[in-house]
Parts: structure tokens; sequence; C-alpha cells
């Protein structure tokens, strides 16, 4: 299944590197509403995803029979505070984690800055989660089995 995972990830990226969704000048034309190519990718992917994402939901089983349940997640103030701060990255990097590699594949070395600092933004955040739990009212963090 490894090898699976493995083309789909680099098909994946290749689409995002020919799409132009992995390019700075893109990304930053689009949050200056100077090109809107990339709403097109982005409304594109949720037409697609949410209709699939939906049925596989209803038939409860992934493409490959595999049991699935998805639980719902819990909204809280977490998400706003968590989701500006992924936005100001995205902003400030022109990334955000499948464009870093996709640019580190493409041989662009500021872009291991950008996964420097996510992989830093993600330590502290792990470490700290339990402070920002009353903060924000967070709930209990769940950590999974590994198999998945």
């Amino acid at each position: 299944m490894t090898i699976v995972y493995i083309v789909l990830g680099t098909a994946f990226g290749f689409v995002l590197s020919r799409s132009g969704a992995a390019d700075y000048n893109y990304i930053q034309a689009m949050f200056l509403f100077e090109h809107i190519q990339l709403y097109g990718i982005i409304g594109t992917a949720v037409v697609v995803g949410a209709p699939a994402i939906y049925l596989l939901k209803r038939r409860g089983r992934t493409i490959t029979g595999a049991l699935l349940v998805v639980n719902p997640k819990p909204l809280h103030s977490g998400n706003a505070v968590g989701g500006v701060f992924f936005g100001i990255g995205w902003a400030i990097t022109g990334m955000c984690p499948g464009p870093i590699l996709v640019n580190i594949g493409e041989g662009k070395i500021y872009a291991l800055a950008a996964l420097a600092g996510g992989l830093v933004g993600a330590a502290i955040f792990g470490t700290a989660y339990q402070r920002f739990q009353g903060l924000f009212r967070l709930p209990a963090l769940q950590r999974g089995t590994g198999d998945g």
C-alpha cells in the first residue's frame, strides 16, 4: 500500500506544481486579488472532494473496503485562532504544507525555511497544548494509534 501513497503523493505534487498552486508569485497574487486562478483550483477541489467524502461517509467504507468512521470535530475558539495563524504563515511564505514539499522537490531552497517554521510551530503547539487548553476551551488531546 505504501507504493500507492507514494504514487498518489507524487501525482498530487505534480498537479500542484503544474497548476501554479505551489508558486510563491501565484499565491501572493491570489492574496492580493490580482489573479483568480487559484480560487478556481480551490473551488474545484471543494466541488470534487465534498461529494466524494459525503459518498464515502454514507457508504461507511473506504474504497478498499475498510471501515470508515469520521467523527465530527468540535467547534471552539482554537479553530479560529489556529486558522488565523495558518493563514498568516501561508500569506507570508506563500506555502501551506503540500506546496512546501513541492517547492523543496523543485529545488527551491527557501522552502526549507518554511518547512522549519512549520515544524517549529507544530512542536511549540504540541508542547504548549495543555496551556492553551483552558485559554481557548480546547478538547483533550487525542493520540492516534499510528495505524493510518
